[in-house]
């Protein structure tokens, strides 16, 4: 799983109860986002909405499932913060 944040705020800033469910956060990297960039399982423009309106953005790992033996993977707008 990923937080997206605004990278002058401390981790901190988190809520409580998203640090506890998250874990000891590890920096991976920094990244300039904007609303054009194009993320691999985001909507670049949800994930800065979400940073201003709540302060961060999660993005949960996919969700997998066997389904009658047909793999079912949860849709890229699913995930939002």
């Amino acid at each position: 799983m990923y937080v997206y944040m605004d990278r002058k705020k401390p981790v901190d800033d988190l809520p409580e109860v998203l640090l506890k469910m998250f874990g000891e956060p590890q920096h991976v990297l920094d990244l300039v986002l904007t609303e054009s960039r194009n993320l691999a399982r985001a909507d670049a423009k949800k994930v800065l909405e979400k940073i201003e309106e709540q302060g961060f953005y999660l993005q949960m790992p996919p969700a997998e499932q066997e389904n009658d033996g047909e793999q079912v993977v949860a849709p890229k707008d699913s995930l939002h913060g």
